[in-house]
């Protein structure tokens, strides 16, 4: 097979399409590994920013973009012609929902459709957006095979592996993380395992296509049951008197057969909240309809809600209203030491507090500013004023950059729903899930 010793040889052109998340820390890389990489985004911006070096992604750094720029082995571009000198394409494009909460699979489509006239006989092409079991054989497989009259596994090799990108993880790099991948063929499966072979420490090849699609959409909806579990639970141990967040670390010292997952204002990134209904919509097409992820989903979106009424009965215990109350939010990313707002709790909460006539505002050391609901933010300087002069501080994300204890010594008032302020010594701290006073406010009281 050509493609392996071109593989081999570290002389396979590889195009990237899509250069988010995803598609960033990838094509870096490739193009550590030795390949020469064509990244493709219809985003003006960021392709300007990695011509310049710069890169808009906090997980990767500017100079790894500076070098592999200046040196030719990334190119960054918007035009599609690119396609043309490779002979591997990966794609990373959204795969978002749509307006009825069903998969949106128009980038796989749109991204596809420009790769067909453009695909080299011989090509791999990869797919690693998040998706539904038979994608690609669907839509990448099935449209080459019928638009250039190719057969998979002799013309051309499809496979799909999907991400395992996590934000703010500092434990597992990409190069380190295990890489799921499923060829359609035999022969798509060993050019698919050959290539990622050159790149990451450890490849898991599995039997098909759907197998790895599935596999993905397994560890999410895993971890979105889970994660609605204890949401379900924090309410019932605030009722209780009791803390979720002691019942789960005493649960947790059992070392077998239980997994700790925490409490918090929502579900956020493009994974968890995203990827089981696109399970769940499959499902459904073959008239088995899974009931738990429906029911995870509505628990986990109505966190934020959840959120805002307890801050309204917060208030109201101070004597005071919603309405007009100065409120801080404190961290304002989807999860710890990221910058990623993609389906951001905190985001929901902030738009629910404006609607209801508080004046709102942020901080977040990661997102200096953004524009929500129309409207645009600046990250607030963390100061002792700044916390002193709020009515309420709402923590929604636990940055290990913040000083929760600054936040405990000044603000008047503190809702914790990440139990970031665990181990902070005095002021008034309510935990979510937790009866009405955290133990540190009770022994202030006494």
């Amino acid at each position: 097979m050509e493609l392996l010793a071109k593989i081999e040889q570290r002389t396979a052109g590889v195009a990237v399409i899509g250069l988010g998340y995803v598609g960033l820390p990838l094509s870096v890389e490739f193009a550590r590994a030795g390949y020469t990489v064509y990244g493709i985004d219809s985003d003006a911006h960021k392709i300007a920013m990695l011509k310049k070096g710069n890169s808009y992604i906090l997980d990767t750094d500017s100079s790894s973009i500076g070098e592999l720029t200046a040196g030719g082995a990334l190119q960054p571009s918007m035009d599609y012609d690119a396609l043309e000198q490779a002979d591997i394409a990966v794609l990373c494009v959204p795969t978002p929902l749509d307006h009825e909460r069903n998969p949106d699979i128009s980038f796989i489509e749109a991204a596809i459709s420009r790769l067909i006239p453009r695909l080299k006989r011989g090509s791999l092409v990869i797919l690693e957006s998040t998706t539904y079991p038979g994608t690609t054989r669907e839509l990448i497989a099935g449209r080459i095979e019928a638009e250039r009259g190719w057969r998979a596994g002799r013309d051309f090799f499809a496979c799909f592996s999907p991400e395992r990108v996590d934000p703010g993880n500092r434990r597992f790099s990409i190069r380190s993380m295990p890489k799921i991948i499923g060829g359609r063929t035999p022969s798509c499966l060993e050019a698919g395992q050959s290539f990622y072979g050159t790149v990451f420490d450890r490849v898991v090849p599995v039997s098909s296509n759907e197998t790895a699609e599935f596999a993905k959409l397994l560890e999410n909806t895993f971890r979105n049951v889970n994660i609605a579990l204890v949401n379900e639970l924090a309410p019932v141990c605030e009722a209780m008197g009791v803390s979720i967040w002691e019942v789960v670390e005493a649960a947790a010292t059992k070392p077998f057969g239980y997994m700790p997952f925490y409490p918090g204002p929502g579900i956020g990134g493009h994974c968890i909240p995203v990827d089981p209904l696109y399970l769940a919509w499959k499902s459904g097409q073959l008239g088995m309809p899974l009931k738990l992820i429906g029911q995870a989903d509505e628990i986990n979106r109505g966190m934020p809600a959840y959120v805002v009424q307890h801050i309204k009965a917060l208030l109201e215990r101070e004597g005071k209203t919603i309405r007009g109350a100065a409120i801080i939010l404190s961290g304002l990313a989807y999860k710890r030491d990221t910058d990623d707002l993609r389906e951001s709790p905190a985001l929901e909460i902030l738009g629910l507090l404006r609607r209801l006539g508080a004046h709102t505002a942020y901080h977040d050391p990661h997102i200096p500013a953004c524009r929500i609901e129309g409207e645009q933010y600046v990250s607030q300087a963390a100061a002792p004023s700044l916390w002193a002069e709020s009515d309420l501080t709402v923590i929604t994300a636990d940055h290990a950059a913040v000083d929760y204890q600054q936040i405990a010594d000044h603000a008047p008032l503190v809702f914790d729903t990440r139990h970031a302020t665990k181990g902070c010594k005095g002021g008034r701290i309510i935990l979510l899930g937790s009866h009405s006073r955290t133990g540190r406010e009770q022994e202030n009281a006494q």
